[in-house]
């Protein structure tokens, strides 16, 4: 699968991380920058990857910033985006399979890499339960469509 990631300067080390993970993992990447530490506006890399998910270029998405917050608050404003802040295996597990995360936001100031790629495994393998947490995810949903 080919997952589109970015992130901003504070995100930066944890996404170079991120992408060799998955690279193991058996997957491709398409990196939406940014390319260094230097000080950038999260939001302006944020949406890059928020776009392609909801207009359904790809499934699944990475974003990644100090507190994972700003871009996770970015990507939520696109309305076939559920971004999740994911900063265990608990919360990676429990954002796939009641919420249907499309899009894991990182906080890359606060994970190790043996914990990124535990929450790699975790959200990736798991699957979205549907039931009662389908109808939540379609009230969700009604928010942003047109009446």
């Amino acid at each position: 699968m080919n997952i589109p990631i970015a992130s901003d300067h504070a995100g930066y080390p944890a996404k170079e991380i991120t992408k060799k993970i998955l690279k193991e993992m058996g997957h491709e990447t398409t990196d939406y920058g940014t390319d260094s530490e230097d000080s950038v506006d999260y939001a302006d890399f944020a949406v890059k990857v928020a776009r392609r998910v909801n207009d359904g270029d790809d499934q699944l998405g990475i974003l990644i910033c100090g507190s994972g917050q700003g871009v996770c608050m970015t990507a939520n404003k696109f309305p076939k985006v559920r971004a999740g802040l994911v900063y265990n295996k608990t919360s990676a597990e429990m954002t796939r399979l009641h919420n249907n995360a499309n899009i894991l936001c990182l906080p890359g100031r606060e994970l190790n890499e043996d914990q990124i790629r535990e929450i790699l495994g975790i959200w990736l393998n798991t699957e979205f339960e549907g039931g009662r947490h389908e109808r939540r995810i379609k009230k969700i949903e009604s928010l942003t469509q047109d009446k």
